[in-house]
């Protein structure tokens, strides 16, 4: 009797014997304090990245708190309070501690905690992030699946045009250009910020995105205003999404196109559609995920100059002011928090990974 692939290592019906359970649960288990001893280590490099980064900057940390006009006994005692008499190590124990806490002290430039600016901030950063992903994908899939369906047609012709400028075109000089048509000239979205003048914080914040909470609290004039203000700065982020996952779902199935498998559905009768959609697209979902995945990744940390253009309060724009004012509490509390999203995303795409693929169990 042949046994299918992998037959030999599948449990019997009914959950097999006890030492066969064991050994799944041991495995399980080692799978699990796998994932968690890699995600353990990328964020204890993260944060030492973040604290060679706080230490080796010229910036003294010290004369920004107690200010150019304080004396050395005042500036003694604050270098010893912060505890930079310490040694390194020690301080940077101290450091994960705080930031294991949610503590990274308190901002420069605000005089809040640094901690509630992130969680004022941060939503409005992550709302125009996912609008744009969204609209990457739900433009740049379709049209690479196509682009590689009708290779060297017209639809190929103009994916590749449009990937190629959304990768050559700096994205500050797109912003300008379309606040110049759509708002200067046509009048068709909002301007700068997140809302108008009229609607500014007449929505009871829940979520901290402005869209999310205008519905919650019914205010369909304040999400009409919102929306007008974020469809622009959202669609030049998708537009730079779409270049890259329409490029990379393209060569995803165009590979998928040129399998054995394809051809001898084709033999059998089966439908283009069909062919393409049910049989090549499913199998580049799984790759596509990470794809999706990092694109978000790269808005979150990568939307710097969006935000400055169109005067959005997102992180990015609040790392940059912290920079220039030489608020390192603020620029290590962003950065920690940026890199901890990109690191879940990148966890949740394994997870999904291993779902949607048996193969990776």
């Amino acid at each position: 009797m042949v046994k299918a692939p992998g037959q030999g290592n599948l449990p019997p019906a009914g959950g097999g014997a006890p030492g066969v359970r064991r050994a799944l649960f041991r495995k399980r288990a080692r799978s699990i304090g796998g994932v968690a001893l890699s995600l353990g280590l990328t964020l204890l490099g993260l944060l030492l990245v973040t604290f060679i980064i706080g230490r080796v900057m010229p910036i003294d940390p010290v004369l920004k708190v107690v200010g150019e006009r304080a004396t050395q006994a005042q500036y003694d005692a604050a270098y010893q309070a912060m505890g930079l008499d310490r040694p390194i190590w020690e301080q940077f124990l101290r450091y994960m501690g705080e930031v294991l806490r949610g503590d990274f002290g308190r901002s420069i430039s605000t005089g809040h905690q640094v901690t509630d600016d992130l969680r004022r901030v941060f939503p409005a950063t992550f709302e125009l992030a996912l609008l744009g992903t969204l609209i990457g994908v739900f433009v740049g899939v379709p049209l690479g699946v196509v682009a590689a369906a009708r290779r060297g047609g017209w639809i190929d012709q103009i994916a590749r045009v449009v990937a190629l400028v959304g990768y050559s075109m700096p994205i500050f000089w797109l912003g300008l250009m379309g606040l110049l048509l759509f708002y200067g000239m046509l009048g068709w979205v909002g301007g700068p910020g997140r809302q108008g003048i009229i609607y500014d914080g007449m929505v009871p914040s829940v979520t901290g995105m402005i869209l999310i909470d205008s519905i919650l609290a019914g205010d369909w004039g304040a999400f009409r205003d919102a929306f007008s203000h974020i469809i622009l700065p959202a669609s030049l982020l998708g537009y730079f999404s779409l270049a890259y996952i329409s490029r990379m779902t393209r060569s995803f199935m165009l590979e998928q196109l040129s399998a054995e498998y394809v051809t001898t559905a084709r033999v059998k009768g089966l439908s283009e559609r069909r062919v393409v959609w049910g049989h090549a697209f499913r199998n580049i979902f799984v790759p596509l995920i990470t794809v999706i995945a990092l694109s978000f990744g790269s808005l979150l940390e990568g939307s710097v100059l969006t935000e400055i253009v169109f005067s959005w309060p997102g992180i990015g724009q609040y790392i940059t002011k912290a920079l220039l004012a030489g608020d390192m509490n603020a620029v290590l509390g962003g950065t920690v928090l940026v890199g901890t999203c990109f690191v879940l995303l990148n966890l949740l795409s394994d997870i999904l990974y291993r779902v949607l693929d048996p193969r990776a169990k």
